[in-house]
């Protein structure tokens, strides 16, 4: 389920970047922008029973950009004060532990406050369920229970010294998950006719419109609609969904989603959607 589609521009139409995989009732969250308490609120509201807020025990960072982390102290906190009563895991590149350390430093009081609220209320496992176990990751699998098998891929984003896309192995189904990404052989490998592949992508027509300096730097960091039906053709997924839609780069530009959809249709011929915030696959 796609919880934010969104990227660092604030479109009011689209939370940050989060993806949740949801097997026998158990969520499993990929990123966690600006939004995504509220978006899985949402979400268990519209009927997807295993995103109750108090479930969001498990989650998987693709790279430390701030638009995929914003909402790190409210996934942390907000579970916890309405009844999270298990630590908080996550899995991600090196400095995550630094800024979840940070997060729970800044939070203190809070936490002081409503740790003695929740002693006197009775609350039981209030001391575990602000606990958040920190994981930094290299490539291979990362995680396994009774209902997924978790692999991180690197991926090339740029600058970034450590990016990852995930492989969620499922009973029935296998799902990528590419983060933020330039073409990367490791998404074609790690889909290799996956059921559902989740790429972002941005259209040819706005790369037009930036700055030759922009352009470069969309270049070396994001993957073009025609770039993507490339891939895609390769990779060969049942369903490709497009997400993080990158923009021009100014705040209320037009991001075209129709223009992006069409470019990838013009040369694959595959099955594929834009997503939205909210939507089930």
């Amino acid at each position: 389920m796609l919880l934010g589609t969104g990227t660092p521009s604030p479109d009011p139409d689209r939370s940050g970047p989060a993806t949740a995989i949801v097997v026998n009732g158990t969520p499993y969250l990929v990123d966690f922008g600006p939004g995504v308490v509220r978006r899985a609120a949402a979400a268990q509201q519209n009927g997807v029973r295993g995103l109750a807020v108090v479930n969001l025990q498990t989650a998987f960072l693709t790279h430390l950009h701030s638009d995929h982390t914003a909402g790190l102290a409210d996934l942390i906190l907000t579970p916890w004060a309405v009844g999270r009563n298990r630590p908080l895991r996550l899995y991600g590149p090196k400095g995550l532990s630094w800024m979840t350390d940070h997060v729970l430093k800044a939070y203190r009081e809070d936490i002081r406050i409503r740790s003695n609220d929740k002693r006197r209320l009775g609350a039981s496992g209030y001391a575990d369920g602000i606990k958040v176990d920190v994981h930094e990751i290299a490539p291979g699998v990362i995680y396994k229970d009774r209902n997924v098998t978790v692999t991180a891929f690197a991926v090339d984003h740029g600058d970034v010294p450590q990016a990852f896309g995930y492989r969620f192995q499922t009973p029935d189904k296998t799902i990528v998950i590419s983060g933020d990404a330039a073409p990367s052989q490791s998404v074609i490998d790690a889909c290799n006719g996956c059921d559902v592949l989740i790429h972002e992508a941005y259209s040819l027509k706005t790369f037009a419109t930036v700055s030759p300096a922009y352009q470069q730097y969309r270049l070396k960091h994001h993957t073009s609609s025609r770039q993507l039906a490339e891939l895609a053709g390769k990779a060969k997924p049942r369903l490709l969904i497009l997400y993080h839609r990158a923009n021009p780069g100014a705040v209320g530009a037009p991001n075209p989603e129709e223009t992006v959809l069409q470019e990838v249709q013009e040369t694959y011929d595959g099955k594929v959607v834009t997503g939205h915030d909210l939507d089930v696959f």
